[in-house]
């Protein structure tokens, strides 16, 4: 049996919990031993941020990274990473830098997505540059933007084309309100979209390879407070359609580690925001469900390695499109070729397999890391780092609660495998 050697890099910004949780599972995870007999062997490392030679070759099988949608020097680190040297990268920084938001939405209204009516509108103060005046005066065109407020029809959300973070988004509710918000854009550039009032269920997607958990989310609370543990809120043909689109999304972008926010109302799925190359992955924001969102990152960082699995940075947009562009097809047979696409790009039946009979302990480790004194020191030093001083012991008690009602979950399921 011969041995491989894995190193995994971690390219961060100002994140402690979910990267030590990640390196505590993968060192306690052990050899993992592929169909043909080979073990491989991981390890972890954070990478650090210095000049490179385009011609030398990183250490790094596979970067999840976290830094470069803002950080200019190491997002061209990891194109050249990419590009010369195949190291699999989670994510790409080629679409994220390229198909933002607004590319995004066009993308997924083109495959027949229903994203809320959209309309892009120029800066409220012109881009600091020598030739704008010249050519504003020549081509910008004067509009009327309470007449596409009026259109799209009130409420409505301003937002950055290009934002994250529920950063610069503002929901409009009357003229006065549209125009403040306009007048507060500065330069950045906005989109207006009509809001889904009424919504019966605001659901956040985090998928991670071919693993998606859906979760219910509350926008307007707290960010400890926005995920709800709820199971089932979900009927079975919603919930899958809610996954569908977020794979959908993410094979089309090669996006491996994104999240998907879509609002469901009278049983029909709005995807609204899709395009996050720095997900959510907080303890302290998804508590109940952290666990899992590092067992999957986990599983499909070993696959990626253990099977050798070739970057994509091509997209294969034209056979999408051409999905898209068929009329014998209604939207939800157009959804279930779209499917089969995304499980094709994700290699979601073989990845099933490998889980099975090459990490079934990844439960175990997982679950007694959980329950024992690391984790709940990561838990205190998490919190502490977070909130005030004067709410410690309330959010220590909470999270605590939270963590030890999966660790109960996770038992009673373990027990019934």
């Amino acid at each position: 049996m011969s041995d491989h050697q894995h190193l995994i890099g971690l390219l961060l910004g100002t994140e402690e919990d979910w990267p030590t949780a990640f390196e505590a599972i993968v060192r306690r995870l052990g050899p993992v031993v592929d169909g043909r007999g080979t073990a491989h062997h991981y390890d972890v490392e954070r990478i650090t941020i210095e000049p490179f030679d385009l011609c030398s070759r990183p250490r790094y099988d596979l970067v999840i990274d976290r830094l470069a949608y803002w950080y200019y020097h190491p997002r061209e680190w990891l194109k050249k990473a990419a590009l010369m040297d195949d190291v699999y990268l989670l994510n790409s920084p080629f679409t994220f830098q390229s198909m933002e938001k607004h590319a995004a939405y066009c993308a997924m209204l083109r495959l027949g997505l229903k994203v809320p009516d959209t309309v892009l509108i120029p800066y409220k103060n012109p881009p600091d540059h020598t030739k704008y005046a010249y050519t504003a005066e020549k081509y910008n065109q004067p509009f009327d933007l309470d007449a596409i407020a009026e259109r799209l029809g009130y409420p409505l959300f301003m937002k950055p084309y290009d934002g994250g973070a529920w950063v610069g988004v503002s929901m409009i509710r009357d003229r006065d309100e549209l125009h403040r918000a306009y007048d507060e854009s500065g330069q950045r550039l906005m989109h207006l979209q009509k809001a889904v009032a009424g919504y019966d269920v605001f659901a956040r997607s985090l998928s991670i390879g071919p693993e998606t958990m859906v979760m219910k989310f509350d926008p307007d609370q707290p960010m400890h407070g926005r995920y709800s543990v709820a199971h089932g809120f979900l009927d079975a043909a919603t919930g899958d359609e809610t996954v569908t689109i977020g794979r959908l999304v993410n094979a089309f972008f090669r996006w491996e580690f994104n999240s998907c926010e879509t609002l469901i109302r009278d049983g029909v799925v709005y995807p609204i925001d899709y395009a996050n190359a720095c997900p959510d992955i907080a303890l302290t924001s998804l508590h109940y469900y952290f666990p899992w969102a590092i067992k999957a990152l986990v599983r499909w960082t070993v696959y990626c390695t253990a099977t050798g699995r070739r970057p994509r940075l091509d997209l294969a947009t034209r056979r999408y499109f051409d999905i898209a562009d068929r009329t014998d097809l209604s939207y939800e047979e157009k959804l279930r070729e779209y499917r089969t696409m995304a499980d094709e790009y994700f290699e979601t039946e073989a990845y099933s397999d490998f889980c099975a009979s090459r990490l079934g302990h990844l439960d175990e480790v997982m679950h007694d890391w959980v329950r024992g004194p690391d984790f709940d020191r990561l838990l205190v030093d998490t919190v502490r780092a977070t909130f005030p001083p004067h709410e410690h012991d309330h959010f220590i008690a909470h999270y605590r609660g939270l963590l030890g009602l999966w660790v109960r979950d996770e038992e009673t399921r373990l027990n019934r495998v």
